[in-house]
């Protein structure tokens, strides 16, 4: 299975986006409209893309300078246990590698098994 992750195409990847949200159920619903797309947009989205399908995407914000906050991570069902979460995350150690990575977490078994080490309530990006 290739993936790519990319930054993210309002215009190319919105629609696709909004499907996977939509498959999480009532918990994500309030992430579809226009208000969440202006947020993706003013944000750091990456998008992973498998066989010319977005199969997954996290959203960030950046303090410059200092710190980048992974606000969501969401990986389509129908492809969790390939690693595509890791690397939505890691392509930010790439990106702003002067920068301390860190995320607010709700599923903490998920960014233990992948690794990465609990700072207080948040987990630190790359630190395994």
């Amino acid at each position: 299975m290739h993936i790519e992750i990319r930054k993210y195409d309002a215009k190319r990847d919105y629609d696709q986006l909004q499907v996977i949200i939509d498959s999480e159920g009532d918990e994500w619903k309030s992430y579809l409209g226009p208000a969440y797309q202006n947020l993706l947009a003013k944000s750091i989205t990456y998008v992973a893309v498998c066989d010319n399908k977005l199969c997954g995407y996290s959203r960030s914000l950046h303090d410059p300078g200092m710190y980048v906050w992974v606000i969501d991570l969401l990986v389509h069902s129908g492809y969790r246990g390939h690693s595509i979460g890791k690397k939505l995350m890691e392509c930010l150690l790439t990106d702003f590698p002067d920068h301390d990575v860190y995320v607010l977490s709700d599923v903490d078994e998920y960014y233990q098994k992948i690794g990465y080490s609990k700072d207080g309530s948040l987990f630190k990006v790359g630190c395994t």
